[in-house]
């Protein structure tokens, strides 16, 4: 199965316009695309958001009989697809329905203008699906047919802060993380390059990294152990309804410039003890970034074989409070080190603490 990269991101949501307004004025995502009952898209409304090669399609229902409303009364707003670009949508499909998927939406052709995308859907974990998308013709169009495409403003022409989806992490019930790896294994052709079991005072969670041959998706795939306290994500599962993206992590190229811009529009960051950077040095050595710029930003650190990766989490803005968001940056690091986990675990953990 010839997987290139993440095509797009849809979030269910119970309004479209509030999270666009917030993520183009905190973030920097721009509308590019809408759609509802006059462009020919019945029982729902929805808005693409892009920044970079990031795109986001915030859809809320208009019927209370579809998908959406469906996803949100039971997990509330959150990740429902994440759709991998493909050369050959039937193709994939196909492959992966005689892997052992369930059918979530079968083939559909949609044209335009020369604008030519087909799309097919089967099963991931929990109610989040995959689309698989092909596209041929104008790279604008997104939904040819379905969607009015908004026009570039001179803003748009701007440098974006944030570059790629790096990462998406998902929680899973006990007991689910062997057979999701196994399933994207043998579905999607996906590999697992690395793995994490991670202890904080009494509580404990296994990790498991899974990544697709092209290199350009990655799940970091996390359940809770059994018998110990619960915590973090237990409370992730028992307040979203079962398994769900809990992050995506946004790449950019200057962590603490784009920190320090998101927290000027209002976006808040978890804060991390003083003690993290008085005891950084001895237990990594000087990282690359200037230590008193990293302090005053909150940002993480660690490293790998390859070099070093810069990361810090927003605050949930979740009613649940379970959806927040990553900004990462990579000087060379490759994976995901203990360090990282353990410092999203244990900044959640002080992020439930003072709540």
């Amino acid at each position: 199965m010839d997987i290139d990269g993440i095509d797009h991101v849809e979030f269910f949501v119970g309004d479209a316009q509030q999270w666009a307004h917030f993520l183009c004025f905190a973030f920097g995502f721009r509308v590019q695309g809408q759609a509802g009952p006059e462009t020919g898209l019945p029982g729902r409304r929805s808005l693409l958001l892009v920044q970079g090669d990031i795109r986001v399609l915030l859809t809320s229902a208009l019927d209370p009989e579809d998908p959406a409303a469906v996803y949100t009364a039971r997990h509330g707003d959150g990740v429902a697809t994440i759709a991998f670009s493909v050369a050959d949508t039937r193709g994939a499909f196909e492959t992966a329905v005689a892997q052992g998927a369930a059918v979530a939406e079968e083939p559909t052709v949609l044209e335009r203008c020369g604008a030519r995308v087909v799309t097919a859907s089967v099963a991931g974990f929990g109610d989040v699906t995959h689309r698989f998308v092909e596209r041929t013709g104008d790279p604008e169009e997104f939904l040819p047919g379905l969607m009015e495409m908004v026009p570039s403003t001179p803003a748009a022409q701007e440098p974006p802060l944030l570059a790629v989806l790096d990462h998406a992490a998902i929680c899973l019930p006990a007991g689910e993380l062997a057979p999701t790896v196994e399933y994207y294994q043998k579905v999607f052709g996906f590999s697992q390059i690395f793995e994490e079991f991670i202890e904080v005072g009494e509580q404990a969670m296994d990790s498991k990294v899974v990544q697709s041959p092209s290199g350009k998706i990655t799940f970091t795939l996390i359940e809770p152990v059994v018998g110990r306290k619960p915590g973090q994500i237990d409370e992730f599962l028992a307040r979203h309804g079962g398994a769900g993206v809990q992050h995506l992590a946004l790449l950019t190229d200057d962590i603490v410039g784009t920190v320090k811009t998101l927290e000027q529009r209002g976006v808040a960051f978890l804060q991390t003890p003083d003690t993290y950077y008085t005891e950084l040095e001895q237990r990594l050595g000087r990282p690359e970034l200037d230590l008193g710029a990293l302090r005053e930003t909150n940002v993480l650190v660690d490293r790998d074989h390859w070099g070093e990766v810069f990361q810090i989490f927003t605050q949930s803005m979740h009613i649940r409070r379970t959806f927040f968001w990553e900004v990462i940056d990579r000087h060379g690091a490759r994976t995901f080190g203990s360090g990282n986990i353990k410092a999203l675990y244990e900044a959640k953990a002080r992020e439930r603490a003072t709540a």
